[in-house]
């Protein structure tokens, strides 16, 4: 009751201030005597049109300025809906802020050393806010950007799925070039820094049907299990596209057709997308890039465990 009095309050003020501004009172005499014109006067129709195109933009603006929190609060609960589902942790029907809380920590790493970074709130760090900003990224040489995204952040945020002070999975914010678009994603992987838990693109724009085939459940669970990093030196596929890995360098590509799961080497094979041959290549590519020295390698090492990481 006392908010609406205060708003009345302002309301008596403003008016009075309007009564005693003489533009106002110019307006006044303008508005009574265009609505005097008749319905066929050029000056009336142009008045009121533009009259409605200023009432039409001031209620857009206001709708926009007065819906921004409401719209930065579903893009973030979109964002933690993401990261559950590729933690194999989504749940119909519960509350995502308090799944995510439960069992989810957000880090901030220093990619070049592999290190956590202290003295910045994780949530939030935008990490492709700092990609575009000159000051916190930095400019990829050419040979190197095979996902051909040209900058980074200097600063990455991964996010860990944790049980008590134990790391189930370590999830890696991936980012690269497809066909039509730069694919952003998650890959969740095992605390041993070599096992593949799942994969999952929130944006992107490949077509339908082919390249935008990277967001079918089916698709994305042939990745669980699959390795990243080759134990032995793995050959090049699909003559040359992708290239060769020698032991302890990213190895996981997707080929064409089927994985032949008998065949050796086949832990780091996962089936192309029918009809999407330059979105198989790009998916290659930001993975092996961002599990590479110029991506998280260095981190991986640093936390890799066979039992099981701690923070």
């Amino acid at each position: 009751m006392l908010n609406v009095l205060k708003k009345s309050e302002h309301c008596v003020k403003l008016c009075a201030a309007l009564e005693k501004s003489e533009n106002y009172q110019k307006f006044i005499k303008y508005r009574d005597k265009v609505l005097a014109l008749g319905n066929d006067s050029l000056e009336k129709t142009i008045a009121i049109a533009v009259s409605l195109c200023l009432v039409c933009a001031v209620l857009v603006s206001f709708g926009a300025v007065a819906l921004k929190p409401l719209q930065a609060y579903n893009k973030a609960l979109d964002m933690k809906q993401n990261i559950l589902d590729v933690a194999g942790l989504l749940e119909d029907g519960k509350d995502i802020d308090a799944a995510f809380a439960e069992k989810i920590e957000a880090k901030i790493v220093n990619l070049e050393t592999g290190e956590y970074v202290d003295g910045i709130n994780a949530e939030e760090y935008d990490q492709r806010k700092a990609a575009k900003d000159p000051a916190q990224s930095v400019v990829i040489p050419k040979e190197k950007d095979i996902a051909h995204i040209r900058v980074k952040a200097k600063l990455a945020k991964v996010f860990l799925v944790k049980e008590g002070n134990a790391i189930k999975s370590i999830i890696l914010p991936v980012n690269g070039y497809g066909l039509w678009s730069t694919l952003y994603g998650f890959l969740s992987i095992d605390p041993d820094g070599q096992t593949v838990q799942s994969i999952n693109f929130y944006d992107q724009a490949e077509t339908p049907g082919l390249g935008g085939e990277v967001v079918n459940p089916k698709w994305r669970a042939l990745w669980k299990g699959k390795k990243i990093y080759a134990e032995t030196d793995q050959p090049s596929f699909d003559k040359g596209t992708i290239e060769e890995a020698d032991i302890g360098e990213p190895a996981l590509a997707l080929i064409k057709g089927v994985v032949d799961n008998d065949k050796p080497g086949s832990q780091y094979q996962v089936d192309g997308l029918a009809g999407a041959t330059l979105t198989s290549t790009g998916v290659t590519n930001l993975v092996r890039y961002w599990t590479s020295k110029e991506g998280f390698a260095r981190y991986l090492s640093k936390v890799r465990t066979v039992k099981g990481a701690k923070s």
